[in-house]
């Protein structure tokens, strides 16, 4: 059965039981406490939480999910992947475990409308109290095919305090040949799980990991489940693991061509091939949700994913691109279910991230040559771990890689190093970002508030209006029944027409005014949704919940962000127009007088093109084009041709922005901010620069209004002050005039430093004449006039060196310069015959005047920070002179 029918089956079933059909939500989610969506069940949060109202008792869905908790696992076992589709059915409050197993055991065995499993191969587990779950099941299957487990198999909960209750797992028996007879606390590999009943019924507490207290039942008893698609597909298509299956196998065996390789000629080699299909489906995936290669968040994991499976196709012995083919395949088999994937935005960020690798992969090898290098001219057999971290964490090379290359030159590698740098890295990362939490995080408090009822926004229509507070919110968390004149507080209202911070325009700024007092308002966030919230300072008298309240937002500020924002959209269709329709949006910021916009592009924008798209967008404003909002539904938007914003989440009704005639408009976008009603009302857009922000995206910056007309004018004041300056009487001869004068400037710079030089190595025949006998060593040591830079004392030292001709010598020179005290000691071939290391004796020094540096045997250089304690230096490296010489 492929693919595409199981999940075809699953939702018809369940849409013919009275459930709601729901269609994926992005694998960008929308719970702060998560990156990525990692649970058929976590876009329904808000439901189970009670948060929102359900749109339906109950609710069915096939939910795009990526895990990389498991990441090691992939490849090497039959059941692990990055992404998979988790098929789930949701109650809320409707049916509970009496609905939930018969539902799932009649998809599962009905041969006619579900998957026709053999009712014999069939097992359930169940949590180790939980008798009404096993009294159910006895009503289907035999006691000896029902098995009660414990907690850490079966009991859910997030986490976190809120529900939790057992879970009830169905179990798949593929026979004999695949392992031990006794059911799933026997043998997992043999008997699989195909589906995990959740039955929330009960209230957690404070806790960790499965020791926290039960604090009662929920008013209202939800089911959740999940059934993993592309496990059911490797059963029911009787392959061996998910990677061979319908949507999988294809990018496997593309990658094998590719790369030369064989599926079912080795295991390593097969390994390989199945993490190159798992991790191209997930990073396409994530690309076409909007995900672009970072450093950072969800965006490291993006990287590292693709990363990881170029780097598998390297050690299978591809040297060619191979990004764009597998990608084609990852099309093929997946874009039925995800036209997405199509977008020409996906294929330019995914190339552009394998041009960068290949790059970063060329920089990386040269690395690890040198520490191979190192490590055997030490007389050691492991690679050290902070080398192997340097690569990992500088260059991208995935452990796996390092390790076997590593093999192929007879090394091993130092693991336990290399994950103790990784597990301090983790650390650190996460202290920083507890750093940086701004306010509450905890999500209970704003929970609570919702619970006044949601406020409406009304700021599209008016700036100004009576409202009244409903919550008073501690910053630092709880709910507050006052605050006075100094608190910092946030502030619900009933109605409010302050806009709160998303699709990248800035908040409203405003104040309310109340009977004997006023809060300023710095901040409008909405925590959650449903939730406005403004952060607010009290400047006089006491606000309490319940007060009326006149809200006024500042509409100055208001109008010159509307202006950004407007102007974001003219850049946005002006980009499309000269790039290509790839040129989508990839991020930006709406702020008073000032844009900053995101794009894809594979590569940099030339500054004439940035030039034509800047006057394009003043032409348009010129044309005083009408601008206008509506609101229609998500598939009438499209079918209008509005732009979605790449990798935005919408809900079933959007608000169409249109720049120009509703018939046939310059730009129209799907957009929640505020704009102006007439692109005249711009007034001026200037960009300011183009530079990259991530492979496959660039950014420009901008002003708009009256601080583009400023910066003009403070460049045409700079501009003649140049002029005036370099003597030229008209603009256009400033270029000719500024490329004139660098040239000989920087002639005479080169003139300055012969003559520095000249003057350095002047010196060198009297410090030559100079050098003390140390043993059988001629020594010199010498300080060389303040300012003299490091590479001239290298020439001086040099020269010096050479001077003193066959017999063993060694030449140490320092100065004084920029704040620091630079060092050069070279030997000759005799002196290290003797047994004397430049390296050594520059640690010797460094031990004196403090600093770093490095080098080998022949020359060594580095920099201290005390000058006053070179004589000692110069005495230290006597001894280990003499010492050596002995």
């Amino acid at each position: 059965m492929k693919t595409a029918e199981i999940r075809r089956r699953f939702l018809a079933h369940f849409e013919s039981r009275g459930h709601l059909v729901v269609p994926s939500a992005s694998l960008v989610s929308e719970d702060p406490t998560l990156l990525l969506v990692n649970a058929g069940m976590v876009p329904f949060k808000p439901y189970f939480l009670g948060d929102l109202p359900p749109p339906a008792p109950r609710a069915t869905s096939v939910q795009k999910v990526v895990r990389t908790i498991d990441i090691e696992n992939v490849g090497k076992t039959s059941r692990h992947a990055s992404f998979f589709q988790m098929c789930g059915n949701f109650s809320f409050g409707d049916y509970f475990k009496e609905g939930a197993i018969p539902l799932a055991w009649e998809l599962l065995t009905s041969v006619e409308n579900g998957f026709g499993f053999d009712p014999e191969k069939l097992w359930a587990t169940v949590y180790l109290d939980d008798d009404e779950a096993y009294d159910l099941w006895r009503q289907i299957l035999p006691g000896e095919r029902i098995q009660r487990r414990g907690k850490e198999d079966n009991y859910w909960s997030m986490g976190v305090p809120g529900p939790c209750g057992p879970c009830s797992e169905i179990y798949f028996d593929r026979g004999p040949e695949h392992g031990a007879d006794g059911g799933p606390v026997a043998d997992e590999e043999r008997y699989l799980e195909v589906w995990n009943l959740v039955f929330m019924q009960y209230e957690r507490g404070e806790g960790k990991g499965y020791d926290y207290p039960i604090l009662g039942e929920l008013p209202a008893k939800n089911i959740d489940t999940g059934l993993g698609l592309e496990r059911m597909a490797t059963i029911l298509q009787g392959v061996e693991n998910l990677y061979e299956i319908d949507i999988s196998r294809p990018v496997l065996d593309r990658a094998a061509e590719l790369s030369g390789s064989r599926y079912g000629a080795g295991e390593e080699s097969d390994v390989s091939l199945r993490i190159v299909a798992d991790h191209m489906r997930t990073g396409a995936m994530l690309v076409a949700d909007g995900v672009v290669p970072k450093n950072e968040g969800r965006g490291y994991v993006l990287r590292r994913l693709l990363r990881r499976a170029l780097s598998e196709m390297h050690r299978l012995g591809s040297r060619d691109p191979v990004a764009g083919d597998l990608l084609a395949s990852v099309r093929e088999v997946m874009s039925p279910i995800y036209p997405e994937l199509d977008s020409a935005v996906v294929a330019s960020v995914i190339g552009a991230e394998e041009e960068a690798f290949r790059s970063t992969l060329a920089r990386g090898l040269g690395l690890f040559d040198t520490a191979v290098a190192e490590t055997r001219a030490s007389g050691k057999s492991q690679l050290p771990g902070d080398r192997v971290f340097t690569l990992h964490d500088t260059f991208g090379f995935p452990y796996d890689l390092t390790r076997d290359l590593a093999a192929d030159a007879g090394l091993t590698v130092d693991e336990s190093g290399f994950r103790e740098l990784m597990a301090r890295q983790v650390a650190a990362a996460k202290a920083d970002r507890e750093g940086q939490r701004i306010g509450n995080e905890d999500v209970s408090v704003y929970r609570e508030a919702l619970e006044q009822g949601p406020n409406v926004f009304t700021g599209y229509e008016e700036l100004r209006r009576e409202s009244t507070v409903t919550s008073l919110i501690n910053l630092a968390g709880g709910l507050l029944p006052a605050a006075v004149a100094g608190d910092e507080v946030g502030i619900v209202v009933n109605i409010t027409p302050f806009y709160a911070e998303s699709g990248g325009q800035e908040s409203d700024h405003g104040r309310f005014v109340f009977d004997g007092g006023v809060a300023e308002v710095l901040d409008v966030q909405t925590p959650v949704a449903g939730l406005i919230v403004h952060r607010a300072r009290v400047l006089d008298g006491e606000l309490t919940v319940g007060t009326a309240v006149f809200a006024e937002v500042d509409p100055s500020r208001r109008a010159a962000v509307s202006r950004a924002h407007t102007a974001t959209h003219l850049v946005h269709r002006a980009f499309r127009g000269v790039l290509g329709e790839s040129a989508t949006q990839a991020g930006s910021l709406n702020a008073p007088g000032r844009l900053r916009f995101d794009f894809h592009s594979p590569r940099a924008v030339p500054a004439s093109v940035v030039r034509d798209v800047e006057d394009e967008v003043n032409e348009v404003l010129l044309r005083d084009l009408p601008v206008s909002a509506f609101v229609t539904s998500l598939d009438e938007a499209r079918r209008l041709g509005a732009m979605a914003l790449f990798g935005e989440k919408y809900g079933n009704d959007v608000r169409v922005v249109d720049v120009g005639e509703r018939d046939a408009p310059y730009a129209r976008e799907l957009c929640g901010g505020t704009h102006v009603s007439h692109s005249a009302e711009l007034g001026a857009v200037t960009l300011l620069s183009e530079s990259s922000v991530a492979a496959g995206t660039r950014r420009v910056e901008g002003l708009v209004g009256l601080d583009a007309f400023r910066y003009l004018a403070r460049e045409r004041l700079l501009l003649g002050q140049v002029a005036s300056a370099i003597k030229a009487t008209r603009s256009d001869e400033i270029p000719e005039r500024v490329n004139d004068i660098v040239v000989r400037l920087r002639d005479a710079e080169k003139q300055l430093e012969r003559l520095r030089a000249d003057t350095v190595l002047a010196s060198a025949g009297a410090l030559a004449d100079a050098a003390a006998e140390v043993g059988a060593i001629a020594l010199v040591t010498a300080q060389a006039p303040d300012g003299t830079g490091a590479k001239d004392l290298r020439t001086l030292v040099l020269d010096v060196r050479g001077r003193l001709g066959s017999r063993p010598a060694v030449v140490l020179i320092a100065s004084a310069a920029d704040g620091k005290v630079p060092v050069v000691i070279a030997t000759n071939e005799p002196a290290r015959a003797a047994g004397v290391s430049a390296r050594v004796l520059l640690d010797a020094a460094k031990a004196q005047i403090g600093g770093g540096g490095g080098g080998n045997d022949d020359l060594a250089q580095g920099a201290g920070a005390d000058a006053g304690a070179l004589p000692r230096a110069f005495a230290a490296v006597e001894a280990a002179v003499a010492g050596a010489g002995r």
